[in-house]
């Protein structure tokens, strides 16, 4: 039966006020292709059905993606404006009222105007994520700049994704997620993959991965834990957290040693190899090994099976970046590629994989502090002149560069800035040192929450305002193979909750700068103006029209024009976006985590994700099922670790750092390293391990060095009153 006839009579098998609507997971980077299932009548979603014919995942959904769908209509949807009347209620759920749209508004608009007048424009900042469409992104860059004036706007993707960025920056001269689309890894010889759990983060993924040993290829992964991939790995290295340099020097010391290298790409598309060369001859395998913690032996052996592949994909994701050297990492990973010419054609590159589901388009087009519409420099004046054009915006009306998410926290403490406009984020839960973050948000004269659940950093706000969900709005977002698609609308917004770039255009009106935006009065006119706002630039979309997305499946940047297909290859002519055509090698000695272990903090805290949960927990911790399956963080303990500490499974200990301490449960698990202790992120409270980490940030990228850093833990005794409860 032919396909389109099939899913056809699928449909009409549907209840009679059914429909199905074809859109994307809210997701990881992934975005695997998903049916909503409708009832026209209620206008409620009422259930989920994959698609196979999206060529990514192939009708692979993960257990979030599963059950996506139960965040829209579920009882803890803000459905009104909230107001604290209340301040020393502030940081609780308790002290608010509902009230109307306008009574928000009127509030909002009268404290920003007071405190821009009493302290200047700079006063006020904005906080944002990339969960939201690339209209949402790109307005919110122009809400921060135009409407309220500002230079402090920076976003989530700081503590996810900026390492990336910045290290295919200064390799490549362009940052896009995947220089080859996510069809090629199951086709490629060897398959590196560095600091990602797979099989949890993005496990639909995974059939590719293991097609890649199934038809005689190799897998090698280089991460802390036995996480499943590194199980099913041909080579795991097995290293301590934040020696990623260490290990891909001495990577790079033994393909130039044994002769593995394209001297003939090396000489005519890059530059820096001779540097580097020298550098990483000290990083023999024994000396490696000192640093990481890996045998010499599976170094060796790691670099014969890369080194001889005749195609290789090196993919690597959090582990990697969040260090205070993560861009650092991501040039000496990349460097592995440029040596070795694996990369610029099929079936060979390099990718990261991405966290949020926009990860890739939400940096690009003006929320980070530095950037413009299409990957521009605010710092360059052509860039602002053809944005303030496309705005219509005086050119010195346009804010200077400002600085990023954890510094503009800093900048909360000391007053320098006094407001802020957060929406799509929870930096209450996914900052470091969170003690610190928590208080700088109360030290805030008013904050104002954009959301669709009352999460913990709408806690600390004056006014909540409800958002939609993803499903009751549509737009386009970028998955992590830099690939736009489309995100449809399935249902009407609930309760009187609004679009972010509704609330932001409404606001902009009051707040006397309307004349940028009233113009743009539905998510499509956004989006024609955001296409022309990126058009010449690096991260051009001017050719990925709607029409386009829907006929390919997807269109992958840079898309210039409409004749432009895309560009699913990157560099196939083997020119980098340096001035020069060339990529850069870099030379990069090794720097050890910004804390190492001490005699009052010996161990060393990683943290990352568990399948069912997403960033912070804020929606998948409401879902019954997510829930369920984990209730609560944990601390992962080596036996004979536990045995030091005499403790035992699912005993509680009091898990401590210089910053802060929290107590978890045991989880006892030979898949982790003896000197390190691993806790889930996405809890909230007192159950966070981010009041625990470190706010080293990274010099280039101003990533916090979340995956490192020195603990302590001791056995907490229970109380007999305790133990007779339980």
């Amino acid at each position: 039966m032919h396909r389109d006839k099939f899913f056809k009579e699928i449909e009409n098998l549907n209840h009679p006020n059914e429909k199905l609507v074809k859109t994307h997971c809210s997701y990881c980077g992934m975005q695997c292709g998903m049916n909503l299932r409708v009832d026209t009548k209620e206008n409620k979603i009422i259930g989920v059905e994959p698609r196979y014919d999206w060529p990514v995942t192939l009708g692979k959904m993960c257990p979030k993606g599963v059950t996506a769908y139960q965040q829209v209509n579920h009882p803890d949807r803000l459905l009104r404006p909230l107001i604290r009347d209340d301040a020393s209620k502030k940081g609780t759920k308790e002290g608010f009222r509902e009230a109307s749209w306008e009574e928000a508004y009127d509030l909002i608009v009268n404290n920003f105007k007071k405190l821009q007048e009493q302290y200047g424009k700079d006063t006020l900042s904005v906080f944002s994520g990339v969960s939201m469409t690339n209209e949402k992104c790109y307005l919110t860059g122009k809400f921060a700049r135009v409407a309220l004036q500002t230079r402090y706007i920076d976003y989530n993707g700081r503590f996810c994704m900026s390492s990336a960025a910045g290290g295919f920056l200064r390799s490549f001269g362009v940052d896009r997620g995947s220089t080859l689309p996510w069809t090629d890894i199951h086709e490629t010889d060897c398959l590196f993959v560095a600091g990602s759990n797979a099989a949890e983060c993005h496990p639909t993924s995974m059939f590719r991965f293991w097609e890649v040993q199934n038809r005689g290829g190799y897998l090698i992964v280089a991460d802390p834990r036995e996480t499943p991939v590194a199980r099913r790995a041909d080579v795991h290295l097995d290293l301590r957290p934040g020696t990623d340099l260490a290990l891909a020097n001495g990577m790079l010391h033994l393909l130039i040693k044994n002769g593995k290298i394209d001297e003939a790409f090396i000489q005519e598309h890059t530059n820096g190899f001779e540097e580097t060369k020298e550098i990483v001859k000290e990083f023999t395998p024994e000396y490696t090994s000192e640093i990481t913690g890996v045998s010499p032996e599976k170094i060796i052996r790691a670099a014969e099976i890369y080194g001889k592949a005749p195609n290789a994909i090196i993919l690597f994701a959090r582990g990697v970046e969040q260090q205070h050297k993560g861009v650092e990492n991501v040039n000496s990973y990349v460097n592995m590629a440029l040596v070795t010419g694996k990369i610029g054609r099929p079936k060979a590159g390099v990718a990261t994989l991405t966290g949020q589901g926009n990860g890739q388009g939400g940096r690009e087009h003006g929320q980070k502090s530095d950037l413009l519409p299409g990957y521009r420099k605010i710092t360059n004046p052509e860039h602002v002149k053809e944005i303030c054009e496309i705005w219509n915006m005086p050119v010195e009306e346009m804010p200077k560069e400002g600085v990023s998410a954890y510094e503009m926290i800093e900048l909360m403490m000391d007053k320098t800035i006094r407001g802020l406009f957060l929406l799509c984020s929870n930096p209450a839960v996914s900052a470091p040192n969170l003690n610190f973050v928590r208080e700088a948000f109360r030290n805030l004269d008013f904050m104002v929450c954009s959301d669709f659940y009352l999460s913990e950093s709408a806690e600390f706000a004056d006014v909540i305002l409800p958002a939609t969900t993803w499903a009751e709005d549509e737009g386009t977002v970028t998955n992590l193979e830099g690939r736009i698609i489309k995100i449809n609308k399935a249902q009407e917004p609930l309760g009187e909750s609004k679009p972010d770039w509704q609330i932001q255009i409404e606001l902009a009106e009051r707040l006397g700068r309307g004349q940028y935006f009233r113009h743009l009065t539905t998510a499509r006119e956004i989006s024609d103006e955001f296409r022309l706002a990126t058009k010449g630039g690096y991260a051009d979309y001017y050719g990925a029209t709607w029409e386009k997305i829907d006929e390919q499946d997807g269109v992958f940047w840079p898309c210039k024009d409409e004749k432009d297909a895309g560009t699913p290859h990157m560099f196939l002519d083997k020119k980098f976006y340096h001035p020069d055509g060339k990529a850069k090698i870099f030379a990069l000695p090794y720097r050890p985590p910004a804390e190492e272990p001490c005699q009052e903090y010996p161990l060393r805290l990683t943290t990352g994700r568990v399948v069912y949960h997403y960033l912070s927990g804020n929606q998948t911790r409401r879902i019954k099922f997510l829930k369920d399956m984990c209730p609560e963080p944990y601390v992962e303990v080596h036996p004979e670790l536990a045995s030091k500490y005499h403790i035992q499974h699912e005993d509680k200990v009091r898990l401590y750092t210089r910053r802060g301490e929290a107590i978890y449960k045991v989880k006892i698990t030979e898949a982790i390293r003896k000197d390190t202790v691993f806790v889930p992120y996405h809890f909230g409270h007192d159950e966070s391990i981010n009041l625990l980490t470190i706010a080293a940030l990274d010099p280039f990228s101003r990533m916090p060095e979340f995956k490192a850093c020195a603990a302590e833990m001791e056995k907490v005794e229970e109380t007999i009153a305790q133990r007779t409860e339980g």
